[in-house]
């Protein structure tokens, strides 16, 4: 079943989107008494019949609703855009089907990218937990300069850094169920100072194995990896 995205359902609103109205209806052909099923993006599934197959408008009633919690660990991935915004929004889709709750675009001195597209981000987010049948819209903030991300509270702050030296792995490092905080820098790696100006705060570098990866891999491979350990 087809799975359609309504935050308002809590405030009252009981109808789709006109872009999802229009799918349900001229896409799909669905009548009035056939069942579709909805998130709110907030824990919530609900299962509805369509009353009105409006397509600008298609109303529904709920007929049941069930809340699915939290994973007992969260993932919080603040990450430096990509010069190339295709592969930002890459990875945002990507790490959103494989379940991240929040993602901070921040600004590092070797960032090539100072602004993103937010509202196209958070339609490839929407878009990203219908497909992956998801009940929670991660949360998506803004560019942050990057000393402002260091204050944000999470149980392991860890940050990926680009050194041969380095011979801590994040899946040997990273602790299960957990709220992790981890950084992933531009396409020129954090600066040197960045790098101690984190690990002053409370960071631990870790490596994500010996291959040199792109920004948006390096993220994707955080993101799995936690949810490996986990597992």
């Amino acid at each position: 079943m087809n799975l359609f995205y309504q935050p308002g359902i809590t405030d009252g609103i009981l109808h789709l989107g006109t872009e999802e109205s229009r799918h349900v209806v001229r896409v799909l052909r669905m009548k009035p008494g056939e069942a579709i099923e909805i998130t709110d993006g907030k824990g919530h599934f609900y299962l509805a019949k369509i009353s009105l197959a409006d397509p600008k408008k298609c109303w529904f009633e709920i007929a049941e609703k069930t809340f699915f919690s939290k994973r007992n660990f969260q993932v919080h991935l603040a990450i430096a855009p990509t010069k190339n915004a295709d592969r930002t929004e890459w990875f945002v889709e990507k790490a959103t089907e494989v379940g991240v709750d929040e993602i901070t675009f921040i600004g590092c001195k070797n960032s090539e990218r100072k602004t993103i597209n937010l509202d196209r981000i958070e339609k490839i987010t929407i878009s990203a937990i219908k497909q992956s049948q998801q009940a929670w819209l991660p949360k998506i903030n803004s560019i942050t300069p990057f000393n402002e991300i260091l204050s944000a509270r999470a149980d392991q702050k860890l940050i990926a850094y680009v050194d041969a030296t380095n011979p801590k792995h994040l899946h040997a490092v990273a602790q299960p169920q957990k709220k992790y905080l981890i950084l992933i820098g531009p396409e020129g790696d954090f600066s040197n100072e960045e790098l101690e100006l984190a690990i002053q705060h409370g960071f631990e570098k870790v490596s994500l194995g010996s291959n040199r990866l792109r920004t948006e891999t390096a993220g994707l491979v955080a993101c799995q990896t936690v949810h490996f350990i986990n597992s």
